[in-house]
């Protein structure tokens, strides 16, 4: 599956954290597993080597974990939700990656493999799929949650794509009206 449908399945996790900084923090964790896809900057045969291993398991999961904790302001649901994100990534992963590509969860105390046998290719319909539900989840968010998975990259880009969602979903105006002023009609 690829980075933007992990961070997108991450970040629905997060719609009831109050602080925009937890929702980041257990994004990042739904995408932590892939720090070993940079072994792809030592050439291609590192990265087929590794990926997929050095950061797809139990050591992984508890180290990101505790770096989201130590700057999380709802620490406990931050917790939770992390692991739950980072272990995410890994089903996805198991069924999405591609046929023969499997996880070392246990890795480094264990090399054995996980995979499942019904592992679809990276390139295929499933993934698609999954990936426009999940994109188009995440916009609708806007109308009931009043935010969107943009709100990771600028806020106040999140704004504006909200205000558009609910104008043209909603029908509200793009000014919000104030209730001590009451209507303009």
């Amino acid at each position: 599956m690829n980075p933007i449908v992990h961070a997108e399945l991450s970040w629905l996790l997060t719609l009831r954290l109050r602080e925009r900084r937890d929702r980041v923090l257990v994004t990042l964790a739904g995408l932590a597993p892939d720090v070993d896809g940079l072994t792809l900057l030592a050439g291609e045969d590192m990265y087929a080597r590794y990926h997929h291993v050095l950061s797809h398991g139990y050591v992984g999961a508890l180290v990101t974990m505790a770096v989201c904790v130590a700057f999380a302001r709802q620490r406990g649901w931050v917790a939770l939700l992390s692991l739950v994100a980072f272990h995410l990534h890994l089903l996805c992963d198991l069924a999405g990656s591609g046929p023969g590509w499997p996880i070392h969860y246990f890795w480094p105390t264990d090399m054995r493999e996980w995979f499942w046998k019904g592992q679809w290719n990276l390139a295929s319909w499933q993934n698609s799929l999954i990936g426009l539900v999940a994109t188009l989840a995440c916009l609708a968010c806007a109308l009931r949650w009043r935010r969107t998975v943009v709100e990771l990259l600028a806020p106040r880009w999140d704004v504006e794509v909200t205000r558009t969602l609910r104008r043209r979903f909603l029908g509200e105006s793009s000014v919000e009206p104030n209730p001590a002023q009451g209507s303009r009609h």
